[in-house]
């Protein structure tokens, strides 16, 4: 016995000196990438006993899994297990074990047995805790659509594959390995409920199975085919062929010319996904960002990894700059998912650019194509083809980036189309996953401005690769991409049609409460993205400077302010994903210098931070990102600017007068009939921050010429403009007189006397006079009853509008308020100054 003793301990340290040489030999290759990036995110306690379950039975997972293990100080694979009375030989099992040595086949043998046999034994020795930790061991992570490629014939697939071929894999691919540990399964929670072990056995192969197959749909995406096979089926189906039909018959054309132009569409169309191609992009994109940015900062990721699961996803972020789509796939591809196909406009579809971004994931659409309905047909067929597949997609509800900062009005076609398709096809769940993405420095700030100023849009070409250059000298600070809390679509379904399942709907169906729908979901998702917003340091920076007149202010008085708009936004209750830099006041305007985006003049009384007039019409842009943070905050200080005493009860008044067209320019969340509590607490944190104070039922502010009105005021201002702009369309309106102007004169008017106002009264600020802006205003006018249409589409309004004026003396000072009511002209005179 002591012999055999002694010869089994040598063979065990024989065992765990190969093993420790090949995990050696292998890791002189082998990089992997861990998921997730944080691995406290596990939650994974050190002093339990813990068990790894892989995916497969490889050696190699085994070994990349041990070395991963060793480097974070857990408990190590190769080695005994032990809770309690158990003991187990090693430490791991797996999921799928295959026999074999060449052609490799799933053993018969349902469970792995040492996995029974903890499971056996566990359930003998109720109470014991244990961890149980999945482990996916990924090598060479691609969609299965190419030919001809080494690294793609030799990817992570759902094929089996032999030992030669988990070799060439290796060998090929190593460093794009991939492994996912998940999140610990108690197994005491697993027996509990349970009455034998072979109950709680099937319960964790259970789990595991649905963990592994989710993990591995997420990273490598669902069985993908050729890009000549998806189109010949968006042509052969149905309602394409139909569409062809009528085209023929519309045109005078036999069918199969008509054919080729719908397939001539469907190329155009489609998306030609290469994993060669993003490989490539990977290893440029790394570089690239480490070279502008210092860093790009994902906010609430484990929340939506934890919700994807069982989803067919669709990524709708803000638009703010062309990098959005690059970054927003790059991070995906980078955390462990497959990079969506994304919706590009046709604009981007130009020579070597065109195809390098097809191959990456993106798929081309027309800006309108209301009046083609083949290739409406083609486009709407190709959508859902690849949305029922499981394919993730990713668009901009916005339609255009944004050349303001503020969310756009949603153009809801591509909603539509998604919504349609899942209504015929209905194979899994669909989440709408919003995205905040949130930058420093734009890359496209001054065609921006240039493009409000009035300039035409300069057309993309080959020549912007030339700006590269000049991107790549510049400091653009920090990124932070934030994910919302997610939009599903059946809960939606829900409230607007609740027996849609028991509804059957062709590919053409319109219900008559799809529309409403339509826009209910894009409405949530901007009011999602708004509610995951990051105020970073040029965001502080941007509000605080721009609210004093000449864009400059004490350092002091700098910091103090700083200050309290951070504790604005922390106390506004705004939103669980908002999120603030850590950076102390101080400490921000020692960022804003070294970005070069302010200056400190050094005088002896003080210093003075200013920033120039360029850089203060950038810096709307960023506090425009913002601006719905800070609204409901800064519309109470508003009404303190010209009296230093309000009663609640008339604030609640006017909040309830202003709040719809707030609501609609800015996406705030919350439904106007419960906005009075949101007053209150916003109300209820000025005055915890000192900046108002309250007796009985009246608010007051300090007496004028305190540090407490001034930095009241300089909160205001933020939204000052807002204001003005809402009055310059009133002032016209009555100054013209109800059923004189139709809303094409007023919104001209309203755009020419902004920007004379903006000359005359205002630093020049393109924003000011965003056509956008007042047509999203007149709308909302339009939607509360306030103006409507007479028979010859010409507006009309009632005692309503001149409340409105009225009101508006709280708010805007005598001043500004004679300033806009001269520069505002009448039509008739518009008229005549055109025609001298």
């Amino acid at each position: 016995m002591p012999q055999r003793s002694r010869y089994r301990r040598f063979l065990l340290i024989i065992q765990a000196i190969w093993f420790s040489l090949l995990r050696r030999l292998l890791h002189l290759w082998v990089r992997a990438r861990v998921v997730p990036e944080d691995l406290g995110e596990l939650e994974l306690d050190p002093d339990l006993p813990t068990f790894y379950v892989l995916d497969n039975s490889a050696l190699s997972s085994v070994l990349i899994t041990d070395h991963l293990c060793r480097t974070q100080g857990w408990h190590r694979l190769h080695r005994g297990f032990k809770a309690g009375d158990i003991h187990l030989p090693r430490s791991y099992g797996a999921d799928r074990r295959y026999r074999g040595l060449f052609v490799r086949t799933p053993e018969r043998q349902r469970h792995d047995p040492i996995i029974r046999q903890l499971v056996d034994q566990a359930s003998a020795q109720r109470g014991l805790k244990i961890q149980v930790v999945p482990v996916t061991v990924l090598i060479g992570r691609a969609p299965d659509n190419e030919a001809g490629f080494l690294k793609i014939l030799f990817s992570e697939n759902w094929e089996l594959g032999g030992r030669v071929r988990r070799l060439f894999a290796t060998l090929i691919n190593g460093r794009a390995t991939m492994v996912q540990f998940g999140q610990p399964i108690r197994l005491d929670d697993v027996l509990e409920g349970t009455t034998d072990a072979g109950t709680a056995l099937a319960r964790l192969s259970r789990i595991l199975r649905v963990h592994f197959k989710r993990v591995k749909t997420a990273a490598i995406g669902p069985d993908r085919s050729h890009r000549r096979t998806l189109v010949e089926k968006v042509i052969k189906s149905e309602a394409v062929q139909l569409a062809i039909d009528a085209k023929a018959k519309r045109d005078g054309i036999d069918h199969e010319r008509a054919e080729r132009v719908a397939r001539q569409y469907a190329r155009e169309i489609a998306a030609d996904y290469s994993y060669s191609v993003v490989r490539i992009l990977d290893l440029l994109l790394t570089w690239f960002w480490n070279r502008i940015y210092r860093g790009v900062n994902v906010k609430h990721f484990r929340a939506f990894r934890e919700a994807s699961p069982g989803y067919e996803i669709v990524y709708v972020p803000c638009h703010r700059s062309h990098i959005d789509y690059l970054l927003l796939s790059y991070l995906l591809y980078y955390r462990g998912f497959v990079p969506p196909h994304i919706a590009a406009g046709v604009n981007l579809n130009m020579p070597l650019i065109g195809p390098l971004l097809r191959r990456g994931g993106a798929f081309f659409l027309r800006r309108s194509f209301r009046a083609q309905p083949l290739y409406a047909a083609v486009f709407n067929q190709y959508v859902s083809l690849i949305l029922s597949r499981g394919v993730a997609l990713e668009y901009f509800i916005e339609g255009t980036r944004s050349r303001t900062g503020r969310l756009l009005p949603p153009r809801a076609g591509m909603l539509s189309i998604t919504v349609r398709a899942f209504l015929r096809y209905r194979n899994r769940p669909v989440l709408f996953q919003p995205v905040y993405i949130g930058y420093e420095r734009l890359a496209e700030g001054n065609s921006y401005i240039s493009e409000l100023s009035g300039q035409q849009k300069k057309a993309e070409s080959l020549s912007d690769l030339r700006n590269v250059i000049n991107i790549l000298r510049k400091n653009y600070g920090e990124v932070t991409v934030s994910f919302a809390e997610p939009v599903m679509l059946n809960e939606h379904l829900e409230a607007h049609a609740p027996d849609w399942e028991q509804q059957d709907y062709a590919m053409d169906s319109k219900p008559e409460w799809l529309p409403r729908l339509v826009d209910d979901l894009a409405e949530r998702i901007l009011v999602n993205i708004n509610r995951s917003a990051h105020l970073n340091p040029v965001n502080l920076l941007a509000i605080a400077l721009l609210a004093s007149r000449k864009h400059a202010l004490d350092e002091e008085d700098l910091e103090q302010l700083l200050g309290l708009l951070q504790g604005i936004v922390k106390q506004s209750g705004y939103g669980e994903r908002i999120t603030i830099t850590d950076l102390e006041p101080g400490q921000i305007i020692e960022y804003g210098l070294e970005m070069g985006l302010i200056e400190r003049h050094v005088h002896r009384l003080g210093n003075i931070i200013r920033t120039d007039a360029t850089s203060a019409v950038l810096l709307t842009y960023f506090r425009n990102n913002v601006a719905h943070l800070l609204a409901m905050p800064a519309w109470i200080a508003c009404c303190f600017l010209n009296v230093q005493r309000i009663r609640r009860s008339r604030l609640h008044q006017l909040t309830a007068t202003v709040y719809p067209f707030l609501k609609r320019e800015l996406f705030l969340p919350w439904d106007p009939a419960d906005l009075e509590p949101v007053t209150d607490h916003c109300v209820d944190t000025l005055i915890n921050l000192g900046l108002l104070r309250q007796y009985g039922d009246r608010l007051q502010r300090a007496p004028g010429g305190s540090d407490q009105t001034y930095y009241l005021r300089l909160l205001a201002n933020s939204m000052v403009q807002t204001f003005e702009r809402y009055f310059i369309t009133v002032s016209i309106l009555a100054k013209n007189g109800s059923g004189q102007l139709t809303r094409q004169q007023l919104e001209q008017l309203c755009i020419l006397s902004a920007q004379r106002i903006s000359l005359l009264h205002e630093f020049e600020a393109p924003e000011f006079y965003d056509k956008t802006l007042f047509k999203l205003f007149i709308e909302s006018l339009n939607e509360t009853g306030i103006l409507k249409r007479d028979e010859e589409g010409r507006l009309v309004f009632d005692q309503r509008l001149e409340q409105f004026a009225r009101d508006a003396r709280l708010i805007l000072d005598k001043e500004v308020r004679h300033a806009i009511i001269q520069v505002t002209p009448e039509v008739l005179e518009l008229e005549n100054r055109a025609a001298a």
